[in-house]
Parts: C-alpha cells; sequence; structure tokens
C-alpha cells in the first residue's frame, strides 16, 4: 500500500515536522488540527467555540483536497484543554456531523500547542 502526502492551501501549514494528512489505501488519517486561521497562522479569537469551528473547517478543507468528506469520517480525537468546555465543543462539533455519527474519543489533556482550546484529529474513507 502506497502512501501519498495530502496538501491543502485552505489549511494552517504543519507546526512541525509531520504531514497534515496522509493516504493509505483509501483512508485519509488527518493530524491533529488546531483552530488556526489558515492565512495569519493564529488562534482564532472567540474561545472553545470558535476553535472547534475552525479546527473543523481546517479539516473539511483537508477531506476535500483529498477527495474525501465529513460524511465519510470514520472516526474522531478531540483533545480539550479543559473538560468543563465539552458541551461548547460539543455544540459545534454536532454541526458537522449529521447521522451515522464517526466514533469519537475525548480526553483532557494538560496542554496544546499555541495554547489551545481544542484539537481534532480524523480518519475518513474516500471512494475510488
Amino acid at each position: 500500500m502506497e502512501k501519498k502526502v495530502i496538501k491543502s492551501s485552505k489549511a494552517p501549514k504543519a507546526l512541525g515536522p509531520y504531514s497534515v494528512a496522509n493516504r493509505a489505501g483509501n483512508f485519509i488519517f488527518c493530524a491533529g488540527q488546531l483552530g488556526l486561521d489558515p492565512d495569519t497562522g493564529n488562534l482564532v479569537s472567540g474561545g472553545v467555540e470558535a476553535e472547534t469551528n475552525q479546527a473543523l473547517m481546517n479539516l473539511t478543507n483537508v477531506l476535500e483536497e483529498a477527495g474525501s468528506s465529513m460524511e465519510k469520517v470514520v472516526k474522531t480525537t478531540v483533545f480539550l484543554r479543559d473538560m468543563d468546555d465539552f458541551s461548547k465543543m460539543n455544540a459545534v462539533y454536532a454541526q458537522y456531523f449529521a447521522a451515522d455519527f464517526p466514533a469519537r474519543s475525548t480526553v483532557q489533556v494538560a496542554a496544546l500547542p499555541k495554547n489551545a482550546a481544542v484539537e481534532i484529529e480524523l480518519i475518513a474513507v474516500v471512494s475510488e
């Protein structure tokens, strides 16, 4: 199985030595996205809701570049700086996924890059 690196001009560049996403077979593995504005590289203002929305918009753009979509997401992992933000994050998250929700894990972490409130990674499928 061959690996293909996915890049998107509509999503922030990687903050370190990693790919924003990789395709292997019919799977897209997206690295964690923060609520970074792709144009400035800065966190959006507005707290966990705005960061969650931006992170999911970034992931949407990466998936589109890879030939997939949010409807084809099979697994997400959400990292929260504060679990008290769960309901706020969840309300925004629910706007991106309709029926047949992906599997999800949500964990609280000690810190995130750029002091972000949330980071989201996912795995999706792509049809040929």
